[in-house]
């Protein structure tokens, strides 16, 4: 397959971004599936199925691989980079939001007690399963590949 300059001209970042874009339309279409409802805010929202984060990522490690090889520094601070990412989106950013569920559930509950500074609701869809984290990863692996 030739290569057509998709958005950047630079085979890595074009491979991660084209990653991004599917995962994220991927959202939009599970939710359609899910909902029946067309969501505007998954198109750049995080959280959710697949994990664009982990598309994104694997697919510029995938690219640094391909271009530079197992052995090279740029492989080794890609790999690097996309485990923190990966590890972030399934645990930490995921961990965040299940307490802003916990807090929203409290401040919906105790309204006579809730300070008026506390009224916003948390964003509760923050994070990733695993099982999401690995699927924004196989599309990375794929899209890298064949970018």
């Amino acid at each position: 397959m030739n290569y057509i300059d998709l958005i950047t001209g630079n085979r890595i970042i074009d491979a991660a971004f084209l990653a991004w874009i599917i995962a994220q339309s991927m959202k939009i279409i599970i939710e359609w599936c899910i909902n029946k409802k067309f969501n505007f805010h998954r198109i750049l929202g995080s959280g959710g199925m697949p994990s664009s984060h982990s598309a994104f990522v694997v697919a510029l490690t995938t690219s640094v691989f391909k271009v530079c090889g197992l052995h090279s520094p740029e492989f080794a601070i890609s790999l690097c980079f996309s485990l923190v990412v990966m590890f972030d989106a399934a645990n930490v950013r995921r961990a965040a939001g299940e307490q802003a569920k916990i807090l929203n559930y409290m401040m919906e509950h105790w309204k006579d007690t809730t300070p008026d500074m506390f009224g916003k609701e948390l964003k509760e869809l923050l994070g990733h399963t695993p099982f999401q984290v690995i699927i924004g990863a196989l599309i990375g692996i794929i899209v890298g590949t064949l970018v």
